[in-house]
């Protein structure tokens, strides 16, 4: 999703307020993201997406999305 909207890590993280070692290791899958509202809101907003249509699963994903 991130790759669609032609974000890096470093951007996506800047732009909703955590590290992008954070977002490296969730689009890795080693853990899940926990994150406030306000970083919710903020990744729908750049991920250009609702709530509903964000991933359970933040790991790889065979679509690389």
């Amino acid at each position: 999703m991130r790759q669609r909207v032609g974000l890096t890590q470093v951007e996506l993280a800047r732009r909703i307020g955590v590290s992008d070692r954070a977002v490296r290791a969730w689009e890795k899958g080693e853990y899940p993201p926990t994150l406030t509202i306000p970083q919710i809101r903020a990744l729908c907003r750049e991920l250009q997406v609702p709530f509903d249509e964000l991933p359970s699963d933040f790991g790889p994903s065979g679509n690389k999305e």
